[in-house]
């Protein structure tokens, strides 16, 4: 456990920081399916589009250490839950930097999340994530966060 503290800030200037850990979503056993360039590649142009045009509904947080170094980012979205109509918030991307690992900013980064959510009056706090991500999974499941409904892909060819 660490005792680290972070700094969690809207995003200001720090595209090429945010873009840098874009490898970090698949490096880990992909789906047959999915093809590791392209996962980059969607993640990249996904991730570019929102810190360019700022749509409503969605806001990148960066995570500093004491030092003013940045750490790890989370990207969040409000959405509208498809069975009840409330607002829900998703986490749509979180990375930590690979120097800062272990350092608690993953941990960090999810409970700025859950405080933000609840400060915004979300019903549920979503994610997704790839089956293969154990690290991903190990950090979410630890901070309480449950299976709600199973995505099933199947090649059309």
């Amino acid at each position: 456990m660490s005792d680290h503290h972070f700094l969690i800030r809207l995003a200001e200037d720090d595209d090429d920081f945010i873009l840098g850990l874009v490898p970090r979503f698949v490096d880990f056993l992909l789906p047959a399916w999915r093809k590791r360039h392209e996962c980059i590649e969607g993640i990249r142009k996904d991730l570019s589009r929102h810190l360019d045009e700022q749509p409503a509904n969605s806001y990148v947080f960066v995570a500093e250490n004491e030092d003013g170094e940045r750490a790890g980012f989370i990207h969040l979205q409000k959405t509208q839950d498809y069975f009840t109509g409330r607002t829900n918030c998703h986490i749509s991307d979180i990375a930590v930097a690979p120097r800062h690992e272990t350092q608690g900013v993953g941990k960090a980064l999810m409970a700025h999340a859950e405080a933000w959510a609840r400060e915004h009056q979300c019903q549920l706090i979503t994610l997704a994530v790839f089956p293969g991500n154990e690290r991903a999974r190990a950090l979410y499941e630890a901070a309480g966060y449950q299976v709600d409904l199973l995505r099933l892909a199947k090649p059309a060819h």
